[in-house]
């Protein structure tokens, strides 16, 4: 119970990230400080699209799923098995990288603007 806890949650902070990843630079607009952490979650992103860097919130789900008795997350990993494929089709992949690039670039330039 407790490995399938630890999944579970592992899983909604990973909801969470990528939804912070995706409006963080909008919330910036109001709290100023959040830009620091909005600046890491977007290069951690590129890391994970650009380069395969593993996320450490899959391996953790992953290994609580598998301790729990269930069957792990596909070697494709979280994006692959929860989004990709569910909430849009695969082949807009790279469209829906693009319209995320957009938006953060927007609220940053959004940002900046209100700084003044």
């Amino acid at each position: 119970m407790m490995y399938r806890l630890i999944a579970d949650v592992a899983m909604v902070a990973h909801f969470a990230f990528l939804a912070y990843l995706v409006v963080g630079g909008f919330l910036a607009w109001r709290w100023r400080r959040t830009i620091w952490a909005h600046l890491a979650a977007v290069a951690w992103g590129l890391l994970s699209v650009t380069i395969g860097v593993e996320c450490p919130l899959t391996l953790l789900e992953d290994w609580g799923r598998r301790h729990a008795g269930e069957a792990g997350l596909p070697a494709s990993g979280f994006i692959d098995h929860y989004i990709e494929g569910v909430i849009y089709p695969e082949e807009y992949t790279n469209l829906v990288r693009l319209g995320v690039a957009v938006l953060v670039l927007f609220s940053y330039a959004g940002y900046l603007l209100r700084r003044q």
